[in-house]
């Protein structure tokens, strides 16, 4: 294995090894809020991110129009991840009568790794299963995901709302949802 080879390894286990799977706050970010929330005027249209989900079935974020969709990129090696799937089940289930969808998007280079993540996690809410992140580079510049978790917040429009640069919990996913629902679609 070459030194360059090696550098990426070695900056991703020290990432790891430290409990960290996400990089410093972006600018608009905070060390107190890793919400980034984007005025209507000013949020561009999300791509339909489609392919399969971690059960082969196809999977399309143009599907959800109409409603506030949670996209949150995960892997099932990424400790604050495995620390906020439980919360984002339980949010899929409270919040999916008032127009609230969870969609994963797995970056598990074997989707039975990210298989076995949604069992283990019960997931109420599909993940798309994106391990070269062809779907993510389709994201418009300034929102394709760096670190993990990552989670994009898309309105009713199909426009992106907000990002959240951390895990997240039920309270900041309602924080965040509220606002989206009451808006016209």
């Amino acid at each position: 294995m070459t030194v360059h080879r090696r550098l990426p390894l070695l900056a991703l286990l020290i990432a790891v090894s430290s409990g960290a799977c996400s990089p410093p706050q972006e600018s608009g970010g905070s060390a107190v809020s890793p919400l980034v929330r984007v005025a209507a005027a000013d949020r561009e249209t999300a791509p339909d991110l489609t392919g399969a989900d971690l059960d082969g079935r196809t999977v399309r974020l143009g599907d959800y129009r109409g409603k506030v969709v949670v996209l949150n990129v995960w892997a099932s090696w990424c400790g604050p991840c495995r620390a906020e799937a439980p919360e984002l089940s339980e949010v899929q289930r409270e919040l999916a009568a008032e127009g609230v969808q969870v969609l994963g998007v797995d970056m598990d280079a074997r989707r039975a790794k990210g298989r076995a993540f949604q069992e283990e996690h019960r997931l109420s809410y599909p993940s798309l299963h994106d391990p070269a992140s062809r779907q993510l580079l389709r994201l418009p510049r300034g929102y394709k995901a760096q670190a993990l978790p990552y989670t994009l917040f898309i309105d009713r429009r199909g426009r992106i709302a907000a990002r959240y640069l951390s895990p997240l919990t039920k309270a900041e996913v309602r924080a965040v949802t509220r606002p989206l629902l009451a808006e016209q679609a």
